[in-house]
């Protein structure tokens, strides 16, 4: 029997993310980054742990703003007004620090794969290591860049991966370009609400 594809296991694909006047569903898009996490998980590699703890680390940030303010957190630009509204000094906000690194982290690994998807001849590894400097990087000190690079190289080939999320591509492959453009949407509607607000950088 085969196996299933991936997005048929996933529980929410950012195509699915509520998206009002209001802004971002928060909980929605925090299921759908969650699902994103187990894209790492068919990598394979242990040195791809480091991006899934730093993802899951920041989504828990944020749920856990949401769980105690569950009107004010609805949306996610809500979220962001709130905070800044209660907590004077940015650096104290810790939900809208952990959506702004979040954020950042589904830009880089949403940059990773569509470069690959885009050139077809090259290995995840370029794809990833061009998607970390467009993305990432500029963030990152001395000391945590070796180990995104460490990571970079440790993606599995292209014949590996593609394959690991069912088959056939000729289906699969349309379900990650759609969830590809709605991931790369809610970011760069995101970038805009973080640089019109004045809550940070994505």
């Amino acid at each position: 029997m085969s196996q299933p594809q991936f997005f048929e296991t996933i529980t929410k694909s950012f195509t699915e993310v509520t998206i009002t006047e209001a802004g971002v569903d928060t909980a929605e898009f925090l299921e759908a980054a969650e699902n994103l996490v187990k894209i790492f998980g068919l990598f394979g590699n242990p040195a791809f742990v480091v991006v899934q703890n730093d993802l899951t680390g920041n989504i828990a940030k944020v749920r856990a703003y949401l769980a105690h303010n569950p009107e004010s957190g609805k949306t996610l630009e809500s979220l962001l007004a709130a905070e800044k509204a209660s907590i004077p000094k940015a650096k104290d906000r810790v939900a809208t620090d952990a959506l702004m690194w979040l954020l950042r982290g589904l830009k880089f690994t949403s940059l990773g794969l569509k470069i690959n998807l885009d050139n077809p001849n090259e290995e995840l590894s370029e794809s990833f290591t061009k998607g970390y400097e467009g993305s990432l990087k500029k963030y990152h000190g001395m000391m945590v860049r070796p180990v995104f690079y460490l990571a970079m190289k440790a993606c599995p080939y292209r014949a590996t991966f593609y394959p690991k999320l069912g088959e056939p591509q000729s289906e699969v492959l349309p379900k990650l370009q759609a969830w590809l453009k709605a991931l790369q949407d809610i970011v760069a509607k995101e970038e805009g609400v973080f640089k019109a607000g004045g809550y940070g950088e994505i």
